[in-house]
């Protein structure tokens, strides 16, 4: 469950440029603002584009501006090419200027990049410059987001990003839109950018600590272990007590110990230190840390595949061996590695459930916890406690296919044949309905729930109820809330959404009615 952080619910308000900053940059209509640091033309087509952006800033007719902007665009751009004015800084300047008149962000970019180099002296009033254009391009993009218009914020916070590219939170907020339309290898890459912008001044510790977070689990979603390894490590020199963080390195570890077994005991060690400090953390750092954990644990090794090269070669030995020598050397390495596997991945379970079990005592309710408590259970063998985390997780979400599942296999391992036929039966195909919490997130007044209802039979549903019931930690119930589902095709599919009122809220729960 490596996932990016789900940023949009911290833009909350626009972003407003201070009063002094707007006279400076020439707030009001129709009035050039002057540079407040030495700058002076040096050159007569300097001062002539100069004096053609004054005139297009203060003349009331569209048509003189539009053509003051061209020329001012044109004399500008001889200084810089022909004119011999590569090296004068006003140029630059007033061609950035231009720029951003003319609404062409890259463009101011690289012009006050070079004004700025020319002229560091200038960087107070490039810093107002760049603010004040990024501050309406940059709400722009909030305002896009918030009314799902992906493509327009996209392009808003593009424009905003380079425009102002020490500014890391437009950045940010581009990456995880990148990430959440499908280009992973775009958002890595602003990520990135926006952790290293955000490095450079304190007041951005916040946006630096989301970048390297959601940057580490995208590299590592996308196998670029190396990579995510050393963003862990980068952001566990800031923040060396998140206890999620280091679970994910202990996982990358997890990864590498297939090749080089000093990499388990690297990653055990991590696993360890974190559940020692369990009754520090809340529940759900403690789901998350046994999330991290019990997804470390790799997959079952392909026994067939080894068994079967091991009697290709014993074959092919001379003298050749008995049917029965072969069997007996080949079955010993297939059941040496399943061995090694379980012994492997029941330590790595053990440690998960510890810190699931502490996540529980706080929280009972908590529906991901109790999948990966049950999951955990079956992966050791351990049918008892999966029964029985398969009970409390069908108590809560009866109508999830994952958890119905999770009970059938649960059913199957304590020897339970007709119980299990029943629950796959129920998953696969007389589920009323197949109910899927999406979204489970905290307000200024209790949370917000929203999911989907799919009806998986091949025939309509009728009408009917889901009552939710909001409860606290206690299991207590803070709030209530009805879900009207409408007749439904086979194969079709409905979203609800319920907001609960209560900031006790800890978990959900429902019933069909």
């Amino acid at each position: 469950m490596r996932t990016v952080r789900n940023l949009a619910a911290i833009m909350v308000t626009a972003i407003t440029v201070p009063l002094g900053a707007q006279q400076q940059a020439g707030g009001a209509a129709g009035r050039w603002a002057e540079p407040t640091c030495d700058l002076k033309p040096g050159h007569f087509l300097v001062n002539q584009g100069l004096l053609y952006l004054k005139s297009a800033t203060t003349t009331r007719f569209e048509d003189q501006k539009k053509k003051d902007l061209n020329d001012a665009q044109r004399v500008l751009t001889q200084a810089v090419t022909t004119g011999e004015q590569s090296k004068n800084p006003a140029a630059w300047y007033y061609l950035a200027r231009y720029y951003l008149m003319t609404s062409d962000a890259q463009g101011a970019d690289s012009a006050f990049t070079h004004a700025q180099t020319l002229k560091p002296d200038c960087k107070g009033d490039v810093d107002k410059w760049r603010r004040y254009v990024w501050v309406p391009t940059f709400n722009a993009g909030i305002a896009a987001w918030q009314a799902n218009n992906l493509d327009s914020a996209i392009a808003s916070f593009r424009r905003a990003s380079a425009m102002l590219p020490g500014e890391p939170t437009g950045i940010k907020y581009l990456a995880t839109l990148l990430y959440n339309a499908g280009k992973a290898d775009s958002a890595v890459v602003y990520f990135r950018r926006a952790a290293d912008a955000a490095a450079a001044d304190p007041k951005f510790a916040q946006d630096r600590k989301d970048a390297l977070y959601n940057l580490g689990r995208i590299q590592q979603s996308l196998q670029q272990i190396s990579e995510a390894q050393a963003t862990y490590r980068e952001y566990l020199v800031l923040y060396p007590n998140d206890a999620e963080i280091m679970a994910s390195l202990g996982g990358l570890y997890m990864q590498k110990a297939s090749k080089d077994t000093a990499y388990r005991d690297s990653a055990f060690a991590i696993y360890r230190q974190i559940v020692s400090k369990g009754d520090s953390m809340g529940y759900y750092q403690l789901y998350r840390v046994g999330a991290e954990i019990s997804q470390s644990v790799p997959e079952d090794p392909d026994t067939s595949v080894a068994g079967s090269g091991c009697r290709t070669a014993a074959r092919a030995k001379r003298p050749p061996l008995t049917a029965a020598r072969i069997r007996a050397s080949c079955d010993s390495v297939t059941k040496g590695m399943a061995k090694a596997y379980f012994a492997s991945s029941r330590a790595a379970f053990s440690l998960a459930a510890q810190a699931l079990d502490a996540s529980l005592r706080i929280n009972p309710y908590y529906r991901e916890t109790l999948i990966f408590r049950a999951n955990t259970a079956l992966g050791m063998r351990d049918s008892v406690t999966a029964l029985a985390m398969s009970r409390r997780l069908f108590a809560v979400d009866p109508m999830n296919r994952t958890g119905i599942k999770i009970m059938a296999y649960a059913q199957q391992q304590n020897g339970k044949i007709d119980s299990a036929l029943y629950y796959y039966r129920l998953s696969d195909s007389t589920l009323i309905g197949d109910v899927v919490v999406s979204q489970f997130d905290s307000t200024d007044t209790g949370r917000d729930l929203k999911g989907t209802l799919t009806n998986v039979r091949e025939k309509p549903n009728a009408p009917y109820k889901l009552i939710f019931e909001f409860v606290d930690l206690q299991g207590q119930v803070v709030a209530t809330d009805t879900v009207q589902v409408a007749a439904t095709p086979p194969g079709h599919k409905q979203e609800f959404a319920v907001k609960a009122v209560g900031k006790t809220i800890a978990a959900w729960r429902y019933r069909k009615e």
